[in-house]
This record gives C-alpha cells, structure tokens and sequence, in this order.
C-alpha cells in the first residue's frame, strides 16, 4: 500500500474586522470544501474516514490560529493542520479591528495498492 494523492483544492476565507485568525482559516477551509465534496473514497471501495488530509494555512500571525478548530471543519478523515505565515491583514479602520485573509490549501491522500509495473 502507498499514500497517493488525491486531490488539492484551494480556498481563501477573511474576517472582517474581528482581528479572528482561525475563524478566517475557517473560512478559507469552508471554500476549499465547497469546490469538492472530497468524498471519492467510495469510488476506490473505501470509506470516507479513510481519508487522509492536509490542511496548510498561510495567515500573518500563525500562532494565533486554534488547530483543532480548523481540523473540525472537515466532514470526515483525519486532519493534520500546518500553519504558516501567509495570508494578509489589512490596515485597521479607526474604530474598527484589521481584516484578516486566510489561505487555505487541502491535499486530499489515501492509502491505496502499489500498481504493477
């Protein structure tokens, strides 16, 4: 058996003005999900929680981002969320907090039979 990927979706999520990294990660894995339903395992007689996903988060301040939060986020499989510097805050508005973007990039791997040479 050899871990192969799958598939990779995409996503980009903001908080306005909450200053709120993780719900932005969150976000941005809600759009990578909307764009795949990531549920193929059924084509390969696997299920879904066979899955194996990879979550990478850009935003500015990655330490303020809550991993077991943005791993909830997925219907099913195991989550492993990596976070990273990326992503972008605006400038705060007087009166108001920064807006925060998120990116999100999801590697969608399953455990499947080498294929003969």
């Amino acid at each position: 058996m050899a871990l192969k990927s799958m598939v990779m979706e995409f996503g980009t999520g903001v908080d306005i003005r909450g200053v709120d990294y993780t719900k932005a990660a969150q976000r941005a894995v809600w759009a990578a999900l909307r764009h795949n339903t990531i549920a193929f395992a059924d084509a390969f007689d696997l299920p879904r929680e066979a899955m194996q996903i990879k979550v990478h988060i850009g935003v500015a301040k990655p330490d303020e981002v809550d991993k077991a939060a943005v791993a909830a986020m997925l219907p099913y499989g195991s989550a492993e969320v990596i976070v990273a510097e990326g992503g972008m805050d605006s400038a705060p508005e007087p009166g108001f907090g920064a807006t925060i973007m998120a990116n999100a990039a999801l590697t969608v791997y399953l455990d499947l039979p080498d294929q003969p040479a």
